[in-house]
């Protein structure tokens, strides 16, 4: 099929939902721009902090994005790239933007708390501890999941030949693998990365503490991305795939306990200049491709060789293509450091919405440029290598794709446009690392509120032990399982978080006596899907050990499969019982639903 004729008619769908479907759930939620926010009526200077929309638009869609929307479609295609598209575009439109927009709103009206605690309000004492247990441990698997790609991407490898280089060239630092020349492409992506995180805090005390213009923001980020990757290609860093977990470690447990102002917000601000250049890229590439007859070279439905990779197309497709269609990590951002920063309640849907959206469209584009740049053949032995082959790289995958289509279309050299897709990725992975430990940085620190019922020992309270804490249980949980394993848990954990934050939003919503079947219908698909590969998973994981599999692996993944189904059942029984009382008390039958 004509890669431009998709995109049309993806652009059409995302632009009709946004503008009619996204506005409608505005009008059931009940947005009002005169309605004052948390930023603006707590406003600490420290995680309340009134930003300019363009600004937090950055930051949150750097955070929401990271490799997600790249890496779990071009996964999932292993299905065939019909029925991944199709998923992407209904996904987005009518569950995972209504869960973001939604997520943000109740945090908005709810003094800022994150989607965890407003279980509380929602569902009970009982439900929000379960919810905040369930919480911190899937996002101790998202940082997992994204150290694991973060680390693949900053010592990411391509062989000379499929970027058209000779064996002599000096443009790309080399090593030389089984016979075989490969670019070290990873290392200019590392320089990038440390170049663009060093200049944060200037950045950021120029914007808040120097007010500097927005238009000149964009100038002196954008110079910096420029200047960090002309830097990387004259002195690429070289570290070892385990000294990147250690310094990476290191990093966003420094990283977590700082202003957001000083660190997360000028770094996403100055990263997202890539990101959206990279989007648009995307755009150019489709377009001229399509306008040039380029086709999509994959198999339009592979059910069988998913199946057999995978798992079968339900549930596994759902949640292979995770936050490319639905995340539960957006809610935790959107409650967690969105809803914190925003200065106008009329913003939300742009914020909410519209974001997920976009992110939709990343995936739809990233769909479109690697069936076609990529032959099926291409495609599995860079994604799905045969044992012994080497690991799955989907991250290269897409930096290739970008390399060869950016050649043909426009006829930059194919290096340097795969050089552009390491680095549209990497920066966004870090970016999720960030935040992804911020939040579990806060979980716990609401968690011990919980078991110590106030009296929490001192040094549990403070920022560095439950930083600290956050970082140790991601490393220890990336140090010992590969992506391919970790992937597939992660991702059924994230889309079952999304089904419990839907969860507790129809019982706000429930509770206000207002309709919430737009968020309990999505929830209930999402539960039904979740949880069966969650069942799935768990046996997947005890064959594993039955075959004589390491057991650090899968017996980690098999015991946080088993912790996940217990907490989640056990939500999900709070929701019927607390949903059965809120129809009661609508019937007349009870007084008040009790707390």
């Amino acid at each position: 099929m004509n890669i431009l004729l998709m995109l049309c008619i993806s652009v059409v769908f995302f632009v009709v939902g946004a503008q009619i479907y996204g506005k409608t759930v505005g009008k059931w939620l009940g947005t009002d721009a005169s309605t004052p926010t948390p930023a603006t009526t707590i406003n600490d200077g420290k995680d309340y902090v009134p930003t300019r929309f363009n600004i937090l638009f950055g930051h949150h869609f750097s955070a929401i994005a990271g490799a997600g929307p790249i890496v779990g479609p071009i996964v999932a295609i292993l299905f065939g790239y019909l029925p991944v598209w199709l998923w992407i575009l209904l996904g987005s439109v009518l569950i995972g933007a209504v869960h973001d927009f939604s997520a943000l709103f109740v945090s908005l009206r709810e003094r800022g708390r994150s989607i965890v605690e407003v279980t509380r309000i929602a569902l009970g004492n009982t439900g929000f501890f379960l919810f905040i247990c369930f919480a911190i441990l899937m996002l101790t698997l998202v940082t997992s999941a994204f150290l694991s790609m973060t680390v693949q991407a900053l010592t990411s490898k391509v062989p000379l030949e499929l970027m058209g280089l000779p064996a002599d060239q000096t443009i790309l630092r080399t090593v030389e693998e089984g016979g075989v020349l490969f670019g070290a492409i990873g290392g200019i992506a590392s320089t990038s990365v440390i170049i663009i995180t060093l200049f944060a805090p200037v950045l950021g005390f120029l914007l808040y503490k120097r007010n500097l213009g927005i238009g000149l923001g964009y100038v002196i980020a954008a110079a910096v991305a420029v200047a960090s990757i002309y830097v990387g290609v004259l002195s690429p860093v070289s570290v070892s795939p385990k000294a990147w977990m250690l310094i990476l470690a290191v990093y966003v447990t420094l990283a977590a306990g700082l202003p957001v102002w000083l660190i997360l917000q000028p770094r996403d601000f100055t990263n997202v200049q890539i990101l959206y250049i990279g989007i648009l890229a995307i755009f150019v590439v489709v377009i001229v491709g399509g306008l040039q007859g380029v086709s999509t070279q994959n198999v339009m439905v592979a059910l069988d060789a998913g199946q057999a990779k995978l798992g079968s197309i339900w549930p596994f497709l759902f949640i292979t293509v995770a936050c490319g269609a639905v995340s539960g990590f957006h809610s935790l951002v959107a409650s967690g450091t969105t809803s914190k920063q925003l200065a106008n309640e009329g913003q939300a849907r742009k914020m909410g919405y519209n974001a997920m959206i976009l992110e939709g469209i990343l995936a739809t584009g990233t769909v479109l440029v690697v069936c076609a740049a990529l032959s099926q053949e291409d495609y599995l032995r860079i994604v799905w290598p045969a044992p012994g082959a080497g690991s799955s790289n989907p991250i290269l995958a897409f930096a290739l794709s970008m390399g060869l289509m950016l050649h043909q279309t426009i006829g930059l050299p194919t290096h340097i446009g795969t050089v552009f897709g390491i680095l549209l990725v990497e920066g966004f992975v870090v970016t999720t690392l960030d935040a992804a430990v911020r939040l579990n940085r806060y979980l716990f620190e609401e968690l011990w509120s919980v078991l110590f019922k106030g009296k929490v020992p001192a040094f549990m309270r403070t920022i560095g032990f439950n930083a600290l804490l956050s970082v140790a249980l991601m490393l220890w949980l990336a140090w010992n399982n590969g992506f391919t394993l970790l992937w597939p848990m992660f991702a059924t954990a994230n889309q079952l978080l999304a089904a419990l934050a839907l969860i507790t939003v129809s019982a706000w919503l429930l509770k206000r006596k207002r309709q919430a079947w737009f968020t309990i219908l999505p929830a209930i698909f999402m539960v039904a899907t979740t949880i069966a590969a969650l069942l799935l998973l768990m046996q997947k994981f005890i064959a594993s050990l039955q075959g004589g599999a390491a057991i650090s692996g899968p017996l980690t993944l098999l015991v946080m499969a088993v912790l996940c189904l217990g907490l989640a059942l056990g939500l999900l029984l709070m929701a019927i019982k607390t949903f059965r009382q809120y129809q009661a008390e609508k019937s007349g039958r009870i007084a008040a639903v009790p707390k």
